[in-house]
């Protein structure tokens, strides 16, 4: 199985979340860490960009996954 990076442009617009926060969750331990790509880059597991989402929308409808 083919594993995709998304970068952090792709991650905000699927989460709809600001840069800050993303890193915020990140720190917290509540949010995929990325990948470094690069001296500069990082880019995230897009299954678990996906897995995450998923993961909230069945907590806001009072499923336990």
């Amino acid at each position: 199985m083919a594993i995709n990076l998304i970068r952090m442009s792709e991650v905000l617009n699927r989460t709809t979340y600001g840069k800050s926060w993303i890193y915020k969750l990140i720190s917290q331990g509540r949010f995929p860490k990325p990948v470094k790509i690069g001296e500069r880059s990082i880019a995230f597991i897009e299954s678990e960009i996906d897995e995450w989402i998923n993961q909230r929308i069945a907590e806001s409808r009072g499923e336990v996954a």
